[in-house]
């Protein structure tokens, strides 16, 4: 397939591949035609098809060595809590773009709406990384360490290649392929339809609670697009902030059963069942605590000038639906309420 508008076919790196949002870029990049080697482990996911893998351990010394003799046109690299893992990289590969993920977990501030990331404050970074970190048994790891390591790669990143980086920091990633983030429960739970507990529509000041999500998909396209223009700059990574009650109701609209009918649930009554925020299990997924409104409701406007686009919370819903009911993954979630621990909640409640 012809790489789309203007933009030559790139020899790229993507260190990862495999994980959800390295795989995600993987298989953007293969579709438009690029050369695209990945390099993993080749234990986890699978790499899409078209794309080379370079078998890898990055905790072991020497691992990147057999890329001593390319260069590339440009390298996405996804490294999570693994500062050693980046310093290696940025010493063995050679490459004339380079794209960092990094986190919104680099912010100190997650309470302030209306922030950017020329405005927001950081936290302090941990240049001294000895963190292990498991996505699996762990989705929500300590944001302090998080962002401070990220923060710290970060550095070293711009440091070693001054004005050929690309740093983006995502913030809530959705869409087909996660599961372990609190977005995937919405879609499955309202294609099931019937009487449905969903947050309440407003924080105890009254204003309305937060949604701010970004589409895997767009932001691998986004991160393709960038390194085709040998972009540079540091740039949040998210959809406009919306309202929850209208996230929700844009779910339900894509993917609900006629009989769905949502009853938002007082705090008050969530705190008493033990029903905790976010995610996880006993969980009210996507309801966000206090100290996530302002992380939930970013201004984007300047990644949106630099060609972030964003595709219809129902179509991520409808794509999160069919990918999870083809791969079975629906059976377990990680994050939400049982359909037991629901009809309890409702009960008390009086439904």
């Amino acid at each position: 397939m012809p790489v789309s508008g203007h933009r030559a076919p790139l020899r790229l790196l993507v260190l990862g591949g495999t994980g959800f949002i390295s795989g995600a870029v993987a298989a953007e990049a293969v579709a438009r035609g690029h050369d695209v080697t990945c390099v993993a482990r080749g234990t986890g996911g699978r790499l899409p098809e078209g794309a080379r893998l370079l078998r890898a351990d990055r905790d072991r010394p020497d691992a990147l060595a057999a890329l001593g003799g390319t260069r590339f046109d440009a390298v996405v690299e996804t490294a999570t809590l693994a500062l050693p893992r980046v310093r290696e990289a940025l010493r063995a590969v050679r490459a004339d773009h380079w794209t960092f993920l990094s986190s919104i977990s680099v912010y100190a501030d997650t309470y302030t709406p209306g922030q950017t990331a020329r405005t927001a404050r950081l936290r302090p970074a941990l240049p001294d990384d000895t963190t292990r970190y498991d996505p699996a048994r762990d989705p929500e790891p300590s944001q302090a360490v998080y962002g401070g390591v990220k923060l710290a790669c970060e550095q070293a990143v711009r440091e070693a290649t001054g004005d050929r980086a690309f740093v983006v920091r995502p913030g809530l990633v959705v869409g087909p392929g996660d599961d372990v983030g609190p977005f995937g429960y919405w879609p499955l739970r309202m294609a099931r339809g019937g009487t449905t507990a969903v947050p309440p529509e407003s924080a105890a000041d009254g204003a309305p609670l937060p949604a701010q999500v970004v589409d895997v998909r767009d932001l691998a396209a986004w991160i393709l697009d960038q390194a085709g223009d040998r972009a540079a700059g540091v740039y949040d990574a998210a959809g406009p902030p919306v309202p929850l009650r209208a996230l929700l109701r844009d779910i339900a609209d894509a993917v609900g059963h006629d009989s769905l009918h949502l009853v938002p649930v007082p705090e008050e009554a969530l705190l008493t069942a033990g029903i905790g925020p976010w995610t996880g299990p006993a969980s009210l997924p996507l309801w966000p605590p206090r100290a996530l409104h302002g992380a939930l409701s970013r201004d984007v406007t300047a990644s949106f000038e630099a060609g972030l686009r964003i595709r219809p919370v129902g179509e991520t819903a409808a794509a999160v639906l069919r990918d999870r009911l083809g791969r079975g993954a629906g059976k377990r979630p990680v994050a939400g309420l049982t359909p037991v621990q629901e009809a309890a909640l409702l009960r008390s409640l009086g439904h």
